[in-house]
């Protein structure tokens, strides 16, 4: 019997061997029949469906790849039953590697019922078997691509939600704050305490602010921009003026030319200047100042930051904007002064790239650490981003 006939004519006992070991994970301890077997059913239909239609070597390349049946009909009720599965875990608790599970305890227990049942080979097996391990695996990207999405979205709609809910009584800490320092008769001790609260709760904000920036950008996904025309040179001052105040024992020197005017979001590249003039302040060396500069080259705006101090290990070099690979080493993490989580320049690295420009470091004992950003002062053209 060939192997998606077997599949059709016996789902119960197919259905029986996931059920028992979907029971077997953790979070199926708890579960209904019905809520074990989801949508197993259907991907199991799917995939003896797909298994009967011809397949040209571009779908076989595209299933490879994890593009499913490249537009066939056929491969639409697996993608669609497999897309849901992966969803339905999440909900019931399953993690990325309990669901991959499933799919391989789903391989190994139709293959031996098949076995059992055709004992004799046939000619036919060979391409049977290669034909469901390529549905199997083309519902298995589906789930994964599904489960992660959901989880995506969960992270998001739970910052947001946090977001919402923290902003309004850090609004009212801080303004209640300003408001007793501008009015109220205190000794030193209590202004100082206060100044603590209202420098705190800006802290609070500021890394409130990072993991909103980090939830709205997602693999592939641009940090969402509000373009119109700005100059540089006036907020790279700003910017600069409001360190001078917080640092007034440091030396900061900035440095512009003219013609700095650009499509570009404002607030975004205030982040990107901040970031970077508070990354330079927080590995500075005492003695050395911290410089910013803007320039103009041709139709590129170019900023820099640079700073003296200890250098970026050159092994952290290649991984500085990615906040995953920098939470995980010990340098990193060792570096990472209170009140920061580590994601400044992995920000200012979302920004500038959906700007469509780049952002690169150069860090040496002997010339110190530089930040350039380059901008394209016009607006890119679609699909030409780097």
């Amino acid at each position: 019997m060939r192997l998606a006939e077997f599949i059709l004519g016996n789902i119960e006992p197919i259905l029986v061997d996931w059920e028992a070991f979907a029971r077997s994970l953790a979070p199926g301890m708890k579960m209904t029949k019905l809520a074990l077997r989801d949508d197993a059913e259907g991907m199991l239909r799917g995939t003896a469906l797909d298994m009967q239609t011809g397949q040209s070597l571009a779908q076989q390349s595209s299933k490879s790849k994890g593009h499913g049946g490249a537009g066939s009909e056929e491969s639409d009720p697996l993608d669609h039953a497999s897309v849901l599965h992966g969803a339905a875990r999440v909900g019931s608790g399953f993690d990325i590697m309990e669901v991959v599970s499933e799919y391989r305890a789903l391989r190994a227990s139709v293959l031996r019922l098949w076995r059992l049942s055709c004992p004799q080979i046939d000619i036919n097996d060979l391409d049977d078997i290669t034909r469901f391990n390529e549905s199997i695996d083309q519902s298995l990207t589906a789930a994964v691509g599904s489960y992660t999405d959901r989880v995506d979205q969960s992270r998001r709609m739970f910052l947001a939600i946090l977001s919402h809910d923290l902003r309004n009584p850090l609004n009212c800490i801080s303004m209640a704050t300003q408001l007793v320092l501008r009015t109220a008769n205190q000794d030193s001790g209590s202004a100082k305490t206060l100044s603590i609260i209202e420098k705190n709760t800006e802290v609070v904000t500021r890394l409130m602010d990072d993991l909103i920036d980090f939830a709205s950008t997602g693999i592939g996904s641009a940090m969402p921009l509000t373009r119109d025309a700005v100059d540089l040179e006036k907020l790279c001052r700003n910017v600069f003026e409001g360190f001078c105040l917080a640092y007034p024992q440091r030396t900061l020197r900035f440095h512009s030319a003219d013609d700095l005017i650009g499509d570009w979001d404002a607030a975004r590249l205030r982040q990107v200047v901040s970031n970077l003039m508070g990354n330079a302040m927080q590995h500075r060396s005492a003695e050395e100042p911290v410089e910013l500069s803007v320039t103009s080259e041709g139709s590129t705006v170019v900023l820099s930051v640079h700073n003296q101090g200890s250098p970026i290990p050159p092994e952290m070099l290649d991984t500085i904007f990615d906040p995953l690979m920098r939470h995980i080493m010990p340098e990193s993490t060792a570096q990472r002064v209170p009140g920061s989580i580590g994601l400044g320049l992995y920000i200012v690295h979302e920004i500038v790239v959906a700007h469509g420009g780049t952002v690169e470091v150069a860090s040496t004992a002997a010339e110190g650490t530089t930040f350039t950003v380059r901008l394209p002062q016009l607006r890119p053209v679609e699909g030409n981003r780097q």
